[in-house]
């Protein structure tokens, strides 16, 4: 698999193809984990374990849900993460109903927008990228 990193003192960049299946998402969360080690001081540690969170919701929704190839780009700034999750379906995501007390899944966008991050969807004729932007103040994450 290839990958891109990029820094000095622009966003902290990550892109990967991701396997497909369940090895996806373990992936994903390792390659987050690694974006954030290029610049340690761009992002507080309560701020990482919600992007890896992230990270690991958009890239389960996409491989249950679309069909490949998938890929992951993670930029990380003072202040801000993007997170863009591609996959090889034009179908957009779906509102459903609130899943079950008891349901094991269904819950993955809200848990993301919970976080706090901004959901954005742009498809194409290749695939769709869901996009998740988390934002916060650096002069009080010291």
């Amino acid at each position: 698999m290839d990958t891109a990193l990029t820094s000095c003192g622009r966003p902290a960049t990550v892109h990967i193809e991701l396997p497909p299946g369940a090895r996806a998402a373990g992936h994903a969360r390792r390659t987050a984990a690694r974006a954030l080690s290029l610049e340690p001081g761009l992002c507080p540690g309560s701020v990482a374990e919600d992007l890896v969170l992230i990270v690991s919701e958009l890239v389960t929704n996409a491989v249950t849900h679309a069909k490949g190839p998938y890929a992951l780009t993670v930029s990380v700034e003072s202040g801000r993460v993007g997170i863009a999750v591609s996959d090889g379906s034009a179908d957009l995501p779906g509102r459903q109903d609130a899943p079950a007390e008891t349901a094991e899944s269904g819950r993955g966008l809200k848990i993301v927008r919970a976080l706090g991050a901004d959901l954005f969807v742009s498809s194409g004729d290749s695939g769709k990228q869901v996009i998740a932007v988390l934002t916060w103040d650096p002069a009080r994450s010291g």
